[in-house]
């Protein structure tokens, strides 16, 4: 049974998270908080598996409290947090800091019937993060001793990404190490809408290529990387010798919206040979027939390894089915996709 301690200062919240998740056979609510304070303590007394911490309260703000709890008492921790710009900056803070995910209250683009399922699944995620990986995640990628890979030539190949828990740090260490003149590069990465921008931005500012959240109809070009936006799909399509992005709505698929499956098929249909699929660490089954889709089209897919995964859902589903042509440490992705557009 997975114990979770739930912290937001609104009542409404605490209430109905605690009923809802209190649904699931695997999950109880061993506690709530209105704030770090009473969180402190109840950390102590119930040690809870998971937390799910909301970023704006009173009395101490939770980026203050995560970075204390990190320090002292580790604790896998979802944010979950409002729909705001300042929430999806506040939210890319607490990842950095250490949380394992991030999740949008209700409000006016999703609702409660659409948060429970994906908390649920995100709690049963966090609880099996190792913590000591996920460190050791963040710390290996240093700026001053690892320059970015070599590219001999600017092809017309696309690079599709799809990520859950654990991806941002994963994506981060990826795209950090492709050169200007990387090929095109197409990214789901499992995240609400607002959260996704913040998330985007924060990347342009590391990166060599250019990073942005995906607008309809934008072009798949060489030195580019486009994220899905949140609570949209995101497709590719082509046009001539163009690719070009599709932003559509549409129901979620293995309750995610943007989806990896259905950004690799489309890949699988429209771009075929010419990609290079990479599935990262993330908990369920979400982009592993896509990924198989895309080797059967012709095109090098690869899956990263259990060893460096905070969870091996996804990658590993795509291992069990066959999808993965190879299976990589995190480390070796990055050279490998660009070998592989070189081909």
């Amino acid at each position: 049974m997975i114990k979770v301690l739930i912290v937001d200062d609104s009542a409404v919240v605490r209430q109905i998270l605690t009923q809802e998740l209190s649904k699931a056979g695997d999950i109880t609510v061993v506690g709530t908080a209105p704030d770090p304070y009473v969180a402190r303590d109840k950390i102590v007394q119930l040690d809870p598996d998971v937390m799910t911490l909301d970023i704006e309260m009173p009395r101490m703000d939770g980026l203050t409290f995560l970075r204390k709890v990190m320090r002292h008492y580790p604790i896998p921790t979802i944010v979950f947090s409002s729909l705001t710009p300042k929430g999806g900056d506040m939210a890319m803070d607490a990842l950095s800091i250490g949380a394992i995910d991030v999740l949008c209250k209700p409000g006016a683009a999703y609702t409660v019937g659409d948060v429970i399922p994906i908390l649920i699944e995100q709690i049963r995620a966090a609880a099996l993060v190792d913590f000591s990986r996920l460190r050791e995640m963040k710390n290996t990628y240093k700026p001053e001793s690892a320059p970015s890979l070599a590219l001999r030539k600017t092809t017309n190949k696309i690079i599709a990404i799809g990520a859950s828990t654990g991806g941002t740090t994963a994506i981060e260490y990826v795209l950090r190490q492709m050169p200007a003149n990387a090929p095109g590069i197409v990214i789901v990465q499992h995240m609400p809408e607002k959260f996704t921008r913040a998330f985007a931005d924060r990347l342009n500012s590391l990166c060599l290529i250019k990073v942005c959240e995906a607008c309809e109809s934008d072009s798949v070009v060489s030195g580019t990387a486009l994220i899905a936006p949140g609570n949209y799909h995101m497709i590719v399509k082509r046009s001539g010798a163009r690719y070009f992005v599709e932003i559509k709505d549409g129901p979620p698929v293995f309750h995610q919206r943007p989806s990896v499956e259905v950004l690799f098929n489309s890949v699988s249909k429209f771009v075929a040979g010419n990609a290079v699929g990479v599935l990262l660490t993330g908990m369920g089954a979400d982009g592993a027939k896509g990924l198989l889709a895309m080797r059967s089209a012709g095109a090098h897919t690869i899956a990263q390894d259990k060893e460096s995964s905070v969870v091996w859902g996804m990658p590993g589903e795509a291992v069990k089915i066959g999808a993965a042509e190879h299976v990589l440490s995190l480390s070796a992705i990055a050279a490998a996709a660009l070998r592989y557009t070189e081909e």
